[in-house]
């Protein structure tokens, strides 16, 4: 048989396929292939993040095609909710559903569907992640599924994990409820582990937490709760809630194996790739704030400059954060261009109308010299020419440093290890090298994996070698 993939909207206005020619076209070939596949292009728009777009969202551009013809007709629109691709193959919409980034997320999603086990789905948030490997040429990552492109690699499944051995009764000190620290105390809680997770805050979740509650981020909290789901089938995992651990608590514990997961901090120096030196009167300047203060409500108002030096998603939540907070917003970049690595994940073209939408000045190209006052000094990168603001606050985005003062105090103390029982400290995560939300789980699920297996060979993990003739 022959399977038809069509666009019924490119999204471009006359220059492109409109609906109302999709029609025309669906119309006059209904009965010739032997299945649709339907979808809208280009492909930011096909696999819009979940920050632009809910589930489902093609549904008005492709509910014609199933009414025009009888052929079979499948659809896209990272569904991720059982209730929403049942709705639409009940309604009339669809016959077949297309997951690609659910299924990522969860390779056994249509079998968790059948068996009933709907809580155990690893639902997608939409970060695309996953489609930034195309676009950078490097192995694919998902933030929710850590062993995605690891599965001949190093061997690991995204359901089953080795079970520790019978003799292995060790118990396992988790520092830090992120998403490192969840995903460690998870993954060693299957594995069989007595696992005790420690958090300092009163809610769980780390920077999910509170990267959720910005604009349009709220589906990457999935990330904590699907692992507490999980967590709270597991007896042998403990969590413990305002818990602050010094050395002193994490040597008098008996755990014989602990890991600290206890994220990282954004700098308030101006530090970072375009500023070797930081920024000299960004310290101790009232009127800079990091995204830290921000998430930690503490608000700046009036006029306020994004200095984003990270190039990334923060930059532009920020400014859409603080439009909601009637805040007049200049946005100063050093790059060329607003948030570019974004292209990789297609946020980019979404974010340029999101902030034109909002108003949002751009300056691009130019790096910061001096803020003093309410003057904030400017540099063109690329020829020098001076350029000031005037600006009631400054929000700094540039780099992030790792939360590691535990850590190195239990390094200090190393030779205690032993009288403690203590048999192992490892640091992960943001706490190790600050990341993506993804390199985090990653980390945690990659030490959980570890744990009292033998390494083997010259690197962890698998290498296939071409051999020429």
């Amino acid at each position: 048989g022959v399977a038809l993939r069509f666009a019924t909207e490119e999204l471009l206005g006359p220059e492109g396929v409109e609906l109302s020619e999709a029609r025309d076209i669906v119309g006059m070939l209904a009965e010739l292939p032997d299945l649709w596949d339907v979808n809208i292009a280009a492909w930011y728009n096909d696999s819009v993040p979940s920050r632009f777009a809910p589930e489902g969202a093609q549904e008005p551009f492709i509910d014609f095609v199933k009414k025009t013809t009888s052929k079979p007709v499948v659809g896209v629109g990272r569904f991720t909710s059982p209730d929403t691709m049942v709705s639409q193959l009940r309604r009339g919409v669809l016959d077949m559903i297309g997951a690609a980034r659910p299924s990522i997320a969860d390779p056994f999603l249509p079998r968790k569907i059948e068996e009933g086990r709907i809580d155990d789905i690893r639902e997608c948030i939409g970060c695309n992640l996953c489609v930034s490997g195309d676009n950078t040429i490097t192995p694919i990552r998902c933030t929710q599924n850590p062993s995605m492109g690891e599965e001949w690699r190093k061997g690991w499944h995204p359901e089953r994990i080795a079970t520790k051995t019978a003799k292995d009764d060790a118990r396992v000190l988790v520092v830090g409820g992120g998403p490192a620290g969840l995903e460690a105390a998870r993954a060693l809680g299957q594995r069989g582990y007595e696992v005790h997770l420690a958090e300092s805050r009163k809610e769980l979740g780390g920077r999910v937490t509170r990267e959720a509650r910005l604009p349009g981020l709220a589906e990457w909290a999935r990330v904590r709760d699907w692992r507490l789901g999980q967590i709270r089938k597991l007896p042998q995992v403990n969590l413990y809630l305002d818990s602050v651990m010094s050395a002193d608590d994490v040597l008098a514990f008996g755990a014989q194996h602990v890991v600290l997961a206890t994220g990282c901090h954004w700098r308030r120096d101006g530090y970072g790739r375009s500023h070797g030196l930081g920024i000299a009167s960004f310290r101790d300047n009232p009127r800079v704030f990091t995204p830290d203060d921000l998430m930690d409500e503490r608000w700046p108002s009036g006029r306020v400059v994004i200095y984003d030096d990270d190039y990334f998603y923060t930059g532009s939540v920020i400014a859409e954060a603080l439009r909601k907070r009637d805040c007049e917003v200049i946005y100063v970049t050093p790059d060329d261009t607003i948030a570019s690595w974004s292209s990789y994940t297609l946020d980019y073209r979404h974010i340029q109308k999101r902030l034109a939408k909002l108003d949002v000045e751009c300056v691009v190209s130019h790096s910061i010299t001096d803020y003093r006052d309410d003057t904030l000094h400017l540099e063109h990168v690329w020829n020098g020419k001076p350029k000031s603001l005037h600006c009631d606050a400054l929000v700094s985005i540039t780099a992030r440093l790792p939360n590691d003062a535990l850590f190195q105090a239990l390094r200090e103390r190393e030779a205690e290890w032993l009288d403690a029982g203590i048999h192992s400290i490892d640091c992960i995560g943001d706490a190790l090298a600050p990341g993506l939300i993804a390199h985090a789980v990653y980390a945690g699920h990659r030490y959980a994996q570890e744990l009292g297996i033998p390494r083997e060979g010259e690197v962890p993990f698998k290498r296939h070698f071409h051999v020429g003739e």
